[in-house]
C-alpha cells in the first residue's frame, strides 16, 4: 500500500507530533508499506528516503500554505493527516471532497487543539478551524492518542458527529531504546540499585524551550524548585531541550537564586537523552493547558523505570494512574508541584516502586509492538473497532 503522511513538523524538530510521525513511518515501513512523508521545509532538515520537505508560501510558525499537495498526493492509496496543520487542512479537505471521494482513504490523527498566545496567530488559524468539521466528517477514520483529551477538546459538534469512527491508539515507545540502566528491584529506589549514583535527587525536564511550546510550564517548574530550595537540599534539576527562550529561562533561574542547582543542558542526541532518563530520579511535565495532549516524554521516562509528575490535564491524566506510576499535579500550581517533588525526594523507596510499576505499564500498554498492531488494523486492514 502506498501511504502519504502529511505533518507540519518532523525531526530534527523536537516535539510530539513530529516524533509520532517518525514512529509511524518506521512502523509502516517495517510492515513493508511504501510511506512518503510531506512536511514543511524549515531549512534545517535532514535528508531521508521518502521524506519530502515542501516550501510553504507563506509560512508562519509551524503552519503554512503548501499548494504542492494538490498534485503530489494523487497517486496514493491512503493519506494520513496529522491535525493540526494550518495551511494543509483546507487542501486535504478540498481534495477528499471533490477529487478523492472513495478512491483515496483519509485518516485524520487528532493530536491537539492548540492554544495561541498570539491574537494574530489565532486569527490566521480560523480558516482551518472553520474547515475542521468538514474535514473530520470526510475522514474514513479519526485516530487520537487519548479519547479523554479528544472528548474534552474537540468541538462538541465534531465529537458527537464522528464518535463512531474515533479510534483511541496511544503513542508507543521503544522499550529497548528507553530502559533502566540497571533494572531496579521493586522495593528499592532506582538510584539505590546503581553504584555510580550519589545521593543527589535528580529531577528531569524534557521539552523545547521556544514560543511554540510555551505551554510546557517551565516557569512553573522553576518557581516550584525555588520553593523546594527553601525546604530541602540534596537535589539537582536538569532542563533538556533548547530553544529561543532558553536564555530567558536561565535568567529566571539566576533571579530566583537557584542557578547553581538547575542545569540547562540544551538539545541532546537520542543516545544522550536515554542516558538522561537513566540518570534521573523523576521526570516532571508541568504543562499548563490543552496544548499538552499526551506527553510522549512520560512514556520515555516510564520506560526508563522512573516515576513521573505531570499536570492533571485531559489526556495527560490518563497516561498513568495517579499514585501508582507517578503523581498528578494541579496545572499551573508551583506550590503543589513543589509538594509532589518533595514527596518523591523524601520517599525514595516509594518512588522506586512507582518506577518499576511504570516500566511494567509501558511494556503492557505502550510498547511499539502493542501500538503497531492497532495502527496496522486501522490503516491497512480497515478495522475500526
Amino acid at each position: 500500500m502506498k501511504i502519504a503522511q502529511v505533518v507540519c513538523v518532523y525531526p530534527p524538530y523536537k516535539g510530539g507530533i513530529g516524533t509520532s510521525a517518525q514512529t509511524l513511518t518506521r512502523i509502516l515501513s517495517s510492515a513493508h508499506h511504501k510511506v512518503d512523508t510531506f512536511t514543511i521545509d524549515y531549512g534545517n532538515g535532514t535528508k531521508e528516503d521518502g521524506l519530502i520537505r515542501l516550501r510553504a508560501i507563506p509560512r508562519l510558525g509551524n503552519g503554512g500554505l503548501v499548494p504542492q499537495l494538490f498534485w503530489r498526493l494523487k497517486d496514493f492509496d491512503l493519506v494520513y493527516l496529522h491535525y493540526p496543520f494550518f495551511g494543509a487542512t483546507e487542501i486535504i479537505w478540498f481534495l477528499k471532497k471533490f477529487f478523492w471521494k472513495n478512491k483515496i482513504k483519509l485518516i485524520v490523527h487528532f493530536h491537539m487543539e492548540p492554544e495561541f498566545s498570539s491574537p494574530f496567530l489565532k486569527i490566521l488559524s480560523w480558516p482551518s478551524r472553520l474547515i475542521a468539521p468538514l474535514l473530520f466528517a470526510s475522514a474514513d477514520s479519526i485516530i487520537c492518542a487519548s479519547s479523554d483529551y479528544a472528548e474534552a477538546n474537540l468541538p462538541k459538534r465534531i465529537w458527537s458527529a464522528n464518535k463512531n469512527k474515533i479510534v483511541e491508539i496511544p503513542f508507543g515507545v521503544d522499550t529497548e531504546k528507553f530502559k533502566p540502566a540497571n533494572p531496579p528491584e521493586e522495593a528499592l529506589p532506582y538510584f539505590a540499585a546503581t553504584e555510580s549514583r550519589d545521593d543527589t535527587f535528580k529531577i528531569l525536564f524534557v521539552g523545547a524551550l521556544d514560543k511554540a511550546h510555551y505551554f510546557k510550564g517551565i516557569d512553573v517548574l522553576l518557581e516550584a524548585l525555588n520553593l523546594l530550595d527553601k525546604d530541602k537540599e540534596g537535589w539537582q534539576a536538569e532542563i533538556v531541550g533548547g530553544g529561543n527562550l532558553q536564555s530567558q529561562d536561565e535568567t529566571r533561574a539566576r533571579d530566583l537564586g537557584i542557578a547553581d542547582k538547575v542545569i540547562f543542558v540544551g538539545k541532546v542526541s537520542d543516545e544522550e537523552l536515554s542516558e538522561k532518563y537513566q540518570q534521573a530520579d523523576c521526570l516532571v511535565l508541568p504543562s499548563i493547558n490543552r496544548g499538552e495532549a499526551f506527553g510522549i516524554v512520560l512514556l520515555e521516562a516510564m520506560s526508563s523505570g522512573i516515576p513521573v509528575i505531570a499536570s492533571d490535564l485531559p489526556g495527560v491524566r490518563k497516561v498513568f494512574t495517579d499514585g501508582e506510576e507517578g503523581l498528578l499535579v494541579r496545572p499551573g500550581s508551583a506550590a503543589d508541584l513543589k509538594e509532589k517533588i518533595k514527596y518523591l525526594l523524601e520517599n525514595t523507596a516509594r518512588g522506586g516502586k512507582m518506577g518499576a510499576a511504570a516500566r511494567r505499564l509501558v511494556e503492557e500498554k505502550y510498547s511499539l509492538e502493542k501500538v503497531s498492531g492497532k495502527l496496522i488494523n486501522v490503516l491497512v486492514n480497515k478495522t475500526i473497532r
